[in-house]
Order: C-alpha cells, then structure tokens, then sequence
C-alpha cells in the first residue's frame, strides 16, 4: 500500500510539473508578436522548468529564410543549427516528425559529428521533438542533459506535451506579428498620403505634439463620430483652409 501511495505521488508530481511549464509558456508568448523574442523565451522556460533538463534548445526552418535557433545557453546553439547538415538530432526529429532520443551519448552510433561535438560540450543525453507551427514552419525542441540516463520516463510525455502546445503558440505569435506588420504598412500609407499627412501636420502644430500622437487623434475622432477616417482628415484641413471672416 505504501509503495502504490509513492508512485501516485511521483506521478502526481509530473503531471503538476508539466501544468506549470505550459502555463509559464503560454504567459510569457501570449501577447508576444516577435517570433525569434518567443523561441527565446521557449528555450528559456524549457530549461528551467523540466527536472533533468541542463540546456534547451529550438530550431526552426522558415520558407525562404535562414534557419532560426533559439538556445539558453549560446555555448550550445551549435547543436541546434545547420553545421551538421541533416545529421543530428534536432534535423532528424524535423526529419522524421517523430521524437528522438539518446539517453547516453558516450554509447551513441548515430550523427557521429555531432556527438562528439556534443560530448565535448558536456552533454550527455539528448531528447528532440518535433513543432508544427504552419504550412511554412517546422522545427524542434531540443532538450539537453548533463548527465546520462535522465531524459527517461515522463521526460518523453513532458516533450511531447511541450512540442504540440509550443506549436500552438508560435502559430499565435506568427499571426500576430503578420498582423502588426500589416498596421504597421498600412500606418505607412497613411502618414504618407497627401491629405492624411496635411491633416496631421494642422494637429502637430496646433497641440505641439509628434506625428504618432496627431495620427492617434485623428483616429480617435474618427471612431467617436463613426466616419471614415479619411473623411475626418478632409474636413479638419478644410476648417484650417477655410477664410476667416474679417
């Protein structure tokens, strides 16, 4: 009876660890819109959160653009990029889309580069799952111990938990950083289009304040009279230009 209590008690306390790694992880990406700030944040939480785990890593492979790496220590962000080519954990989980583990490096026969490179940096276990962000973005987690035989047991659930809800709040994050670049054009196209700029020039003199307050008033008006805000732009310029009855 008291060896049965031991293990729901051990169990117990796996399931309370993962809770709190997950609910640390999505505070700190919630309301992120810079992807490389948020596998920062990843890596950091990762290691500091699982029991066994000595360093985090995330690799990311973008469409069209250079391999992003995220480490929490930048002694090992080696391990997470590209120098090996495809030979390597992190590669092969992004490979094959499946997890992958080494309990204990000094025996390991597989990405001989890597490996050594790897124990020469002091590590000697690994485990990589993979992230599915969207149609343009894949990667993985890359957990790293110091001493051998510890990724084992929960430590493989633990990943795979991680990696799917990770995924989800990367996608998240990507979403939002479209959308604040999109604003931000579009802001662009605004602040340069003749009227628009002619109406946020009469605010910036008439308040003394910088473009992206008057910008930030014409908008303002615009939602409290519920006119566009063009129009709103048309008619400050046209009471300015108006003449003034002597």
């Amino acid at each position: 009876m008291k060896l049965e209590t031991q293990e729901t008690s051990v169990e117990t306390l796996g399931v309370l660890e993962t809770a709190a790694l997950l609910r640390e992880l999505t505070a700190g990406l919630i309301t992120s819109d810079d992807f490389d700030d948020a596998l920062a944040h990843l890596a950091r939480t990762s290691r500091d959160a699982i029991p066994g785990v000595t360093w985090c890593g995330v690799t990311m492979l973008r469409a069209g653009e250079p391999a992003s790496v995220a480490a929490s220590d930048h002694r090992l962000s080696e391990l997470d990029g590209l120098q090996h080519g495809v030979d390597g954990p992190p590669m092969a989980a992004i490979r094959r889309r499946e997890l992958i583990l080494s309990t204990d490096l000094r025996t390991e026969a597989r990405w001989q580069p890597w490996t050594r490179r790897a124990l020469a940096l002091g590590v000697h276990g690994v485990l990589s799952a993979p992230v599915d962000i969207d149609d343009h973005v894949i990667g993985s987690i890359n957990l790293y111990a110091r001493d051998p035989d510890t990724l084992v047991g929960d430590r493989q659930l633990t990943a795979m938990l991680l990696a799917e809800h990770a995924g989800l709040l990367l996608a998240a994050v990507r979403d939002r950083a479209r959308q604040a670049a999109l604003v931000g054009e579009l802001d662009g196209t605004l602040v340069n289009g003749e009227l628009i700029g002619q109406a946020i020039g009469v605010i910036m003199t008439q308040r003394g304040c910088p473009a992206p307050e008057a910008l930030q008033v014409l908008r303002t008006a615009s939602a409290a009279l519920s006119i566009p805000l063009r129009e709103v732009a048309e008619r400050l310029v046209a009471s300015v230009a108006r003449p003034r009855n002597p």
